[in-house]
């Protein structure tokens, strides 16, 4: 996503910077980019992923921030956004923190991450890109189709999509207690992803 939607001395965007992988592949390939996370151990694990010495290498910049509030980063400022938000509670990173999109149940989910594609669409520059993993979930033995529900949110926020890549997932960390219980109560395992690459 990276090498293909933008071009060295550009500035990338991660909001949900996590485990820092965007931010290393950024500084790597010699784009400046932006690591915002809610999460302080989040914020720890991009600081010492990113500690080390590249020829030429991209600026790494690390805060701590809310991707529903970008107001420290310019309107039409980025040239690239690429990230992975939570999806919704499937996966919860903090406790006690109001702040993290990981603690909500997915109608919440869904309202929280509308302000996110507001806030891309004000800080990406026109005809830029940006790029969101997101995978499904179940409840109650039903798919809830999380992804192509943050699709619709991008676009009704302004964006047009331009790429729906499927990623598929293999051994994660939960697929044992989850191959065992799709046989015990005969659904399919969700072993995939959606990367959703947005035009503005």
């Amino acid at each position: 996503i990276i090498l293909r939607y933008s071009k060295e001395g550009d500035l990338v965007l991660d909001q949900f910077a996590g485990g820092g992988t965007t931010l290393v592949e950024a500084k790597l390939l010699k784009r400046d980019s932006i690591g915002l996370d809610v999460n302080d151990s989040a914020l720890e694990r991009c600081n010492e992923k990113c500690n080390f010495e590249w020829i030429d290498g991209g600026a790494v910049t690390i805060e701590k921030g809310d991707a529903r509030n970008l107001s420290n980063i310019e309107d039409e400022s980025v040239d690239l956004i690429c990230t992975h938000p939570p999806y919704a509670n499937i996966i919860q990173y903090s406790e006690d923190n109001d702040s993290d999109l990981s603690n909500l149940k997915i109608p919440q989910f869904l309202v929280e991450i509308e302000k996110v594609a507001n806030e891309c669409l004000r800080v990406l520059k026109k005809d830029k890109f940006c790029a969101i993993l997101m995978g499904d979930t179940r409840e109650k033995g039903h798919v809830k189709p999380l992804g192509f529900q943050v699709m619709q949110i991008f676009e009704n926020a302004g964006f047009t999509t331009k790429e729906v890549i499927i990623k598929e997932q293999h051994n994660c960390k939960a697929t044992g207690y989850w191959k065992t219980n799709s046989i015990k109560y005969n659904f399919l395992l969700l072993a995939h992803e959606y990367l959703f690459v947005f035009r503005k």
